[in-house]
């Protein structure tokens, strides 16, 4: 399993809804996968928690999984959002994922429960233990109540071989760098934070798993790109270009705006999202269209 290849830039996709949020629109879904797969990407993330992972039924999951896996076939990778605050669940859907042919899943840290570091150590190893396949491991602090440290996540990897990646959006580098210095060549670290793409690419992370690639898939791709070419300067200034989409598409909660920007774009029918979430306010919307017309067309 070390040598699947994870570096590069994987869309965090969020899940359209028909405009009562009640099912999922798929010809919206067909046509963002589309538009990623033309962007070039290197990988596609369905069911995380831009997809709305928390309030997508079990079937509607395999779906949105087995029909990203079909279109991406031999174009691009596939990571599935498989993780919960459920050992069980995470287990469960991670199988099914990997039975509709993912190259690999991703285990968010459970929300709510506030594991301890053992706790963490334990459901994160469970699922490994069960999976067929590699892991992503999703530390993001800020919305699960817990981190996973430094420490713990090396403890896994000696438990876990499986265990091959980590999207950090810890919110700073100092997580990255104290991971990179002391795993080294043993997990691939992605940046889960857009604006910190760059400056964790400088440190030694080796792609991000992307929201605005949704939106301009090869103007962040190009970033990774110019980074691992060396080009520093070039990236440099294609990351400050998009520095300001970046931080508009959390100007609300994700993933309210970015789906917003699709429904601008005329990806999506509609920018509804599931409750508890709210659909993006008119300052957000106009707030995006102001950027995007700024920022121009992308690629």
């Amino acid at each position: 399993m070390a040598d699947l290849d994870l570096t590069g830039i994987h869309s965090a996709l969020p899940t359209p809804f028909n405009a009562s949020g009640s099912e999922v629109d798929w010809a919206s879904y067909d046509k963002l996968v589309d538009s990623q797969l033309k962007g070039r990407i290197s990988g596609l993330v369905p069911c995380g928690t831009t997809g709305e992972s928390p309030t997508l039924s079990e079937s509607e999951q395999r779906e949105l999984i087995a029909r990203t896996v079909r279109a991406a076939r031999g174009k691009a990778k596939v990571i599935a959002g498989t993780g919960s605050n459920d050992t069980k669940k995470a287990i469960d859907a991670t199988r099914a994922a990997f039975d509709a042919g993912v190259d690999a899943a991703m285990i968010v840290m459970p929300y709510y429960s506030r594991p301890s570091q053992e706790g963490l150590l334990r459901h994160v190893t469970l699922i490994a233990q069960a999976s067929p396949g590699p892991l992503v491991l999703y530390n993001i602090p800020a919305r699960s109540s817990v981190e996973l440290h430094v420490e713990t996540l090396l403890r896994i990897l000696d438990l876990c071989p499986n265990v091959v990646a980590l999207k950090d959006a810890s919110g700073g580098l100092m997580y990255c760098q104290e991971l990179i210095a002391r795993a080294a060549d043993r997990i691939t670290v992605l940046s889960g934070d857009d604006p910190l793409t760059l400056p964790m690419l400088s440190v030694g992370a080796k792609g991000v798993i992307s929201v605005t690639s949704n939106v301009y898939p090869r103007a962040v791709a190009e970033v990774v790109e110019q980074a691992a070419a060396g080009k520093w300067s070039e990236a440099k200034a294609t990351h400050r270009a998009l520095f300001p989409v970046h931080r508009g598409l959390f100007l609300e909660p994700s993933p309210a705006p970015v789906k917003a920007a699709l429904v601008n774009q005329g990806i999506f029918a509609s920018a509804s999202v599931r409750p508890p979430l709210v659909e993006a306010s008119a300052t957000c919307r106009g707030r995006l269209a102001e950027l995007m017309a700024a920022y121009g067309t992308g690629a």
